[in-house]
């Protein structure tokens, strides 16, 4: 896992995910990451995560890390809106970089609603509040929540939560537990997919016709 820009440009939250505890997280969501970017096969994947890593050879898609200053860093380096194309990827993958506000807030999930073909959809990856796991990242300034309001703010955003998340990785020991189960329970994370629909959920008024110049054909 090579790094793609020094440690020290990532904030605490984000680099609590390279100490041992942390590297159990993620290897335990590795096979769930994985059926996440093979979700839309023929179309590119978007894989956000919080650790520099090399981009997997499966598919084609993109990996960018979160960094400390708030700009996501990889084969591009941006804020923001990202620039990539509207409805240009089958599934989104957040690992543990959105948060309730600040530059990894509200907007990112409004941005991946955006990226998503009609369809696709959202992986969130986030830790789980009240798993006992909890204490190993205590001060590391992470912040964690619980389903309820995760679903809540991906509605927010334009997207369809699953009605029941998955809980993934250790309970407390510090080692990778692939298992998945249904419901969050005591795991150190879980995931929640959110689907983007293709008619919105609230009517649309249409726009009026613009008027055409006296003498001017319609096409």
């Amino acid at each position: 896992m090579p790094a793609q820009f020094p440690v020290r440009q990532m904030d605490a939250a984000h680099a609590w995910f390279l100490t041992e505890a942390g590297r159990a997280v993620l290897a335990s969501e590795e096979d769930a990451v994985a059926r996440a970017l093979a979700d839309r096969p023929g179309q590119p994947w978007l894989w956000c995560g919080p650790v520099p890593r090399e981009t997997p050879a499966q598919g084609r898609g993109l990996y960018l890390t979160a960094g400390g200053d708030g700009r996501w860093h990889g084969k591009v380096r941006c804020d923001l809106p990202l620039p990539l194309p509207t409805e240009s990827f089958g599934a989104v993958v957040l690992q543990h970089v959105a948060r309730r506000q600040g530059p990894f807030g509200p907007e990112l999930l409004r941005e991946a609603a955006r990226l998503l073909v009609t369809g696709g959809r959202l992986w969130l990856f986030v830790l789980n509040p009240l798993a006992p796991y909890r204490w190993r990242w205590q001060g590391s300034g992470i912040s964690a929540f619980e389903p309820l309001g995760w679903r809540r703010r991906l509605r927010e955003a334009g997207l369809e939560p699953d009605p029941v998340s998955q809980g993934l990785g250790p309970s407390w020991a510090v080692r990778a537990s692939p298992l998945v189960q249904q419901g969050p329970g005591l795991r150190a994370a879980f995931v929640l997919r959110a689907e983007k629909r293709s008619m919105p959920l609230t009517p649309v008024r249409p726009r009026a016709a613009l008027p055409l110049a006296q003498g001017v054909p319609a096409a």
